[in-house]
């Protein structure tokens, strides 16, 4: 595998069976996302789906993100030309606010999709990529919970000796908020942010902050298909490459 990943980066040209047209795989993002969202389903999630053109209340404004905050500038957002108020969404999370509008409490959901950032690509970032988020709500949810869900989640995905640990950080539509890290082998890898939900996200939808609470998390789906088959540049995955569908 890794010999043949090697050989794109270096130019070579694909093996007889690619040429020829023979060999058909699905991409390792297909694989990635299929395995991710089996194991969330068998941990009842259901998956929600969103528009990847969206507005800025759903993208920004109904998730604790002020008008001041980085995210909203022109050199990290897409905005729309022609559509004033809209931009290509920059994560998952507006399908949260989609979703809250439109459901009542208990649930837990997953959503996957294609998620856009203006910066620079490099073997780590690309402009385009994948998110996969969570968000479960209901009464009583807590971050023993949260821990719970990841750390079943994560021993699935790369073995049962899996080890998570949370950190403190900041996101605004989450309080308190983690990064997440996953150790693999000896070391430890930041793959996921989480946290529970602000009440001002619940605000923006009606829910009651005093009689629900809930956590989310969001983690890319590009670094996960990079963890697991161990390619070493997250641009492979877009170059249509058919070698590159060798897992």
């Amino acid at each position: 595998m890794e010999s043949s990943v090697n050989n794109i980066q270096k130019g070579q040209p694909a093996p007889e069976q690619y040429s020829r047209g023979l060999a058909g795989t699905l991409h390792p993002l297909t694989l990635v996302t299929s395995e991710i969202v089996g194991i969330f389903e068998k941990q009842g999630f259901s998956v929600a789906t969103g528009p990847e053109l969206e507005d800025e209340y759903h993208n920004f404004d109904a998730l604790n993100v002020p008008k001041d905050h980085p995210a909203r500038d022109m050199q990290d957002t897409f905005f729309i030309k022609d559509r004033p108020g809209f931009v290509l969404r920059t994560h998952t999370s507006p399908v949260q606010i989609r979703y809250m509008e439109n459901h009542t409490a208990p649930f837990a959901i997953i959503v996957p999709g294609k998620v856009f950032r203006n910066e620079s690509t490099d073997a780590t970032h690309e402009m385009q990529f994948h998110q996969i988020e969570g968000l479960v709500v209901g009464e009583g949810i807590t971050v023993e919970h949260l821990k719970g869900i990841l750390l079943g989640f994560f021993r699935e995905l790369f073995g049962e000796g899996t080890e998570i640990r949370l950190r403190p950080s900041f996101f605004p539509f989450v309080e308190p908020g983690f990064e997440v890290d996953v150790k693999v082998g000896e070391k430890w890898l930041e793959v996921c942010g989480a946290g529970m939900v602000h009440p001002n996200v619940f605000k923006s939808v009606g829910y009651d902050s005093e009689k629900v609470t809930g956590f989310a998390f969001g983690m890319g789906l590009d670094r996960l298909a990079n963890v697991k088959f161990g390619f070493p540049d997250v641009r492979l995955a877009y170059q249509g490459d058919l070698r590159f569908n060798q897992f």
